[in-house]
């Protein structure tokens, strides 16, 4: 960073609801509100000042007393509302200019501490997938089955999901991104359960297939197809690769069963203190994998007459190649 470029960071952050982070060469200052007083002197290492109104009224001045002329923001994390009220209170030489992806890029690379964190949390969704399904029964709900993931993950020690727990069942499963209903599930058909939790403030990332019944030979083909792709990629995971080539690698095998064009989204994405993070396993990004780096592999096939497989697991960038976190079976589950 240039020395003549300060940095405002204003998001929702784990530790609270409102807060702006003003970083300068050698401090940085969390402003928040006094809900948060003793919660950021136990959670933060930066200087905090409590603002009694609004952020901005501590922000500005001290962005006046440290005499900053370029104070770069975050555009994808700043509201227009704060970003006009901030710019409305600088001082008359002072600029606010965006900056993209510095502390994403940053955070791509994860320390032995925070793999650690992703294991446990990766450890929790597992037994709490394990713990649940051993007891589903045909005729179970989706929505049902969704909290019950999500309450057992809590038990186990997770503080929330990291995303809203998908359940789907027969033609929905096609859906990617399906959100639970009071549906039944059915015998004969798919059941696609993609969830994750939040543990020491790092997600984790799963899906795993079930079927209601014995699955049919089309099930059978078209599950084997998707696992022998996700196990391709997962095999193309090692430093210096580019993202862009572990997608090629995933819909290289789904084109020779057929299935190329029933893959409609990308091979993957990082994660970490958010659910989706850079670097996006996608055709067009050009990101080299580097060790330390964790993403997910979840090559899929959705058919809208017959629904969707996904397999899904938590992977970690190693010195000669890559780590599935995820313990829990590949296997195409009967209940």
């Amino acid at each position: 960073m240039r020395e003549n470029w300060m940095r405002c960071w204003s998001r929702s952050a784990p530790i609270c609801s409102n807060g702006c982070l003003l970083i300068t060469p050698g401090k940085s200052i969390l402003f928040t509100d006094p809900r948060y007083t003793t919660q950021a002197s136990q959670e933060v290492t930066t200087q905090v000042r409590i603002c009694k109104g609004s952020l901005i009224d501590g922000l500005a001045p001290a962005i006046a007393r440290a005499k900053i002329e370029r104070l770069g923001y975050e555009p994808a994390r700043m509201t227009c509302d704060f970003f006009e009220s901030l710019r409305a209170r600088l001082p008359m030489k002072a600029s606010l200019e965006p900056v993209l992806g510095w502390v994403e890029e940053l955070r791509m690379l994860k320390s032995a501490e925070e793999i650690a964190r992703i294991r446990r949390s990766v450890e929790t969704n597992s037994r709490a997938f394990e713990q649940t399904v051993a007891k589903l029964r045909p005729g179970m709900k989706e929505q049902d089955l969704a909290a019950e993931l999500e309450y057992r993950m809590r038990r186990l020690g997770a503080e929330k999901p990291s995303f809203d727990t998908i359940v789907a069942g027969g033609l929905r499963s096609a859906l990617p991104h399906a959100q639970p209903t009071a549906a039944p599930l059915k015998p004969g058909s798919l059941v696609v359960v993609d969830m994750g939790a939040f543990q020491d403030g790092y997600a984790s990332d799963m899906t795993r297939m079930l079927y209601v019944g014995r699955p049919t030979p089309r099930v059978k083909r078209m599950y084997r197809a998707v696992l022998e792709a996700q196990l391709a990629a997962i095999a193309a995971v090692r430093p210096g690769a580019q993202t862009a080539a572990v997608d090629r690698v995933a819909r290289r095998v789904l084109k020779g069963h057929g299935l190329d064009k029933a893959f409609v989204h990308s091979t993957g994405h990082g994660l970490g203190l958010e659910i989706h993070e850079p670097p996006r396993l996608g055709k067009r990004d050009k990101t080299v994998l580097r060790e330390g780096m964790a993403i997910t592999i979840e090559p899929g096939a959705y058919l809208e007459d017959f629904g969707g497989i996904r397999i899904e697991d938590t992977v970690v960038v190693t010195a000669n190649g890559c780590e599935v976190l995820t313990p829990t079976s590949k296997e195409l589950r009967e209940v």
